[in-house]
C-alpha cells in the first residue's frame, strides 16, 4: 500500500490485520476506503473525538512542507487507537500544549495501545531527535515513558461539558463575562455564519489586517487559498462573523468531530472596534451554535483569563518527549529554566521583578546557544 509504511507482511487487507501481521500503520496519507472505514469504525468507541482524530487529518490545507502522518493501533483485528503528527526536518510533533492529537477506544487494553502507538510513532520518527507528544490527563500514554519519553503535565485548556444546554451554560459564566456579552448585544453586534464568497472575501480582509496589528504577536500566516480551502470544508469546520453597522470586525473558527468535541481554532478582529466587545458575543454565539448541534465538550484551546472567565475546567494536558539530541540540549535547556524560574520565586517581590528583566534579555541568545 503506497500510503502505509510496512512493519512485516501480512495477508489480510490493512483494515482486518491478522494476529501475525502488523501491530500499527503508518499513514502519509489519506487511507483507502477498507483502513479508512476501519479508522472511523475506531472513533465510534472513543470518549471524545477531535477532529485532528480523523482521516480528515490529511485534508488540512496548514501541512504544507510539514509532512502529516498518522500511527495507527491494532489489537486482534480490530483498529484501537489513533496519532496523528507532523515531521518538519528533525523534529516530530503530535499536537500542541493546547491541543493533543492522540485518541483511545475506551474498550481497549490502555497499556498495550499506548505501547503499540509508542512502537509505531518510534517507527515513524526514524532518526528523528526531538519527539514530543500531547494528551489530555483522560488519556494518558503510560506506555510511553517504557520507551523512554520523559512525561510533564501542563496546564492544560478550558473545556466545558455542553450537556446542560445553552441556559446553564451562559448561568455559568463569570458575572462580567455574562455583562460584556450583554454589552456587545446593545452595542449593536450581530454575529452570523461565513458562508458566501463575500463572507470568505470579509474574513480575508479582517485576518490581513490583523495580522499586521502591533497588540499582540503572531505566529502564522495563512494564504487565501489555505483559508478558501478551509471555507470548503464545512463538516468539520465553521466561521463566523461579527458584524457592527454591517461590516464585520472580528471573526472567530471552530474545528470539530460531529458529536464529539468541539474546538475553539482562531480568531480575528480590527483594533479600532475591541472596545464594542465583538470577541465575547463570538464566543457565546459558537457556544450556542454547539449546544444546538449536540456536541458533547467544547474546548476553548488555552487557558488564559479571558478563556477562563467563561467557566469551564482546566483540564491538564501531559507533554510526552522524548529528547535524543547530542547532551540532551532540549531537557537541559528547560532544566535550567526551572531551577532559575524556582529561585525567583524565592527573591522579595521587587527583585523579582528586575530579575526576571535581565532573563528575558538573555533568552534569545541563550536559546541560540542551546
Amino acid at each position: 500500500m503506497a500510503a502505509a509504511d510496512q512493519q512485516e507482511r501480512h495477508t489480510n487487507s490493512p483494515a482486518q490485520p491478522s494476529a501475525l501481521a502488523r501491530r500499527f500503520l503508518i499513514l502519509h496519507e489519506f487511507p483507502p476506503p477498507d483502513l479508512e472505514r476501519a479508522w472511523r469504525e475506531c472513533l465510534t468507541r472513543v470518549e471524545v473525538p477531535a477532529h485532528y482524530d480523523t482521516p480528515e487529518f490529511f485534508l488540512e490545507p496548514y501541512w504544507v512542507g510539514q509532512n502529516p502522518f498518522a500511527v495507527l493501533a491494532f489489537t486482534d483485528s480490530k483498529m484501537v487507537g489513533v496519532l496523528t503528527g507532523l515531521r518538519d526536518g528533525d523534529e516530530i510533533v503530535s499536537g500542541l500544549p493546547s491541543r493533543p492529537q492522540v485518541c483511545i477506544d475506551q474498550r481497549a487494553d490502555k497499556v498495550l495501545t499506548t505501547d503499540i502507538l509508542a512502537e509505531g510513532l518510534l517507527s515513524a520518527a526514524g532518526s528523528a531527535n526531538l519527539i514530543t507528544v500531547y494528551s489530555w490527563a483522560s488519556t494518558a500514554l503510560p506506555a510511553f515513558e517504557h520507551h523512554g519519553f520523559r512525561v510533564r503535565e501542563l496546564e492544560g485548556a478550558v473545556v466545558f461539558d455542553l450537556s446542560p444546554g445553552m441556559q446553564p451554560r451562559f448561568d455559568h459564566f463569570a458575572k462580567n463575562r455574562r455583562r460584556d456579552v450583554r454589552i456587545a448585544i446593545r452595542n449593536g453586534i450581530e454575529v452570523s455564519e461565513e458562508t458566501t464568497a463575500e463572507d470568505l472575501q470579509a474574513y480575508w480582509e479582517v485576518y490581513s489586517a490583523w495580522r499586521k496589528t502591533d497588540r499582540k504577536q503572531i505566529h502564522h500566516d495563512r494564504s487565501f487559498a489555505a483559508i478558501e480551502k478551509v471555507h470548503n470544508m464545512p463538516s468539520n469546520h465553521r466561521r463566523f462573523l461579527a458584524r457592527y453597522q454591517g461590516k464585520v470586525i472580528a471573526a472567530a473558527g471552530v474545528r470539530f468531530f460531529p458529536g464529539g468535541l468541539i474546538e475553539y481554532a482562531n480568531n480575528c478582529s480590527l483594533d479600532e472596534f475591541m472596545k464594542l466587545l465583538p470577541n465575547d458575543l463570538l464566543v457565546w454565539r459558537m457556544i450556542e451554535w454547539a449546544c444546538r448541534h449536540e456536541f458533547k465538550r467544547f474546548s476553548l484551546g488555552g487557558s488564559h483569563p479571558f478563556l477562563r472567565k467563561w467557566g469551564g475546567t482546566v483540564v491538564p494536558i501531559y507533554r510526552y518527549r522524548l529528547d535524543r539530541t547530542l547532551f540532551r540540549r532540549h531537557n537541559l535547556k528547560e532544566g535550567i529554566a526551572e531551577m532559575a524560574r524556582n529561585l525567583v520565586d524565592r527573591m522579595p517581590p521587587p527583585l523579582q521583578g528586575r530579575v526576571r528583566n535581565v532573563f528575558r534579555k538573555q533568552r534569545a541568545a541563550m536559546a541560540r546557544w542551546i
